[in-house]
């Protein structure tokens, strides 16, 4: 009988040693779970972080894109016009110094024209009255009054 009870308390010491291992155990495995939901959450919340950080910058590349595009747009359109602007500018005066260089050379053709048209009839209108005022009125040879002055400036 005192076998048998040295062997129930064996048993028992046993029964209660792996009681304490399986209750170890169960710790241990509470801990670990602990540990990997704890991990989890923080990997989340990184990962959660992360993807706002990446979509904030996804919609500031957009916006940076959109305020590019339209502004680059907007500035290439108007130096376009600036462009345009000047070229018709250019030709207007291109045009203009080409009418005026007409306007110019006909006014001045026409000027010299009537001028030396003025001249001519003034100086024939002169020569012709004073050579008929001396040849009718005054009765001198106007032949023979140059042929004198020739010879006596020549000689």
């Amino acid at each position: 009988m005192i076998v048998v009870g040295v062997v129930v308390v064996v048993v028992g010491v046993v029964v209660v040693v792996v009681g304490v291992v399986v209750v170890v155990v169960g710790v241990v495995v509470v801990v670990v779970g602990v540990v990997v939901v704890v991990v989890e959450v923080v990997v989340g919340v990184v990962l959660v972080v992360v993807e706002v950080v990446v979509v904030i910058v996804g919609v500031v590349v957009v916006v940076v894109g959109v305020v590019v595009v339209v502004v680059v747009g907007v500035v290439v359109v108007v130096v376009g016009v600036v462009v345009v602007v000047v070229g018709v500018v250019v030709v207007v005066v291109v045009v203009v110094r080409v009418v005026v260089v007409v306007v110019v050379g006909i006014v001045g053709v026409v000027v010299v024209v009537v001028v030396v048209g003025v001249v001519v009839v003034v100086v024939v209108g002169v020569v012709e009255v004073v050579v008929v005022r001396l040849v009718v009125v005054y009765g001198i040879d106007i032949v023979g009054l140059v042929i004198t002055v020739f010879n006596s400036v020549v000689v």
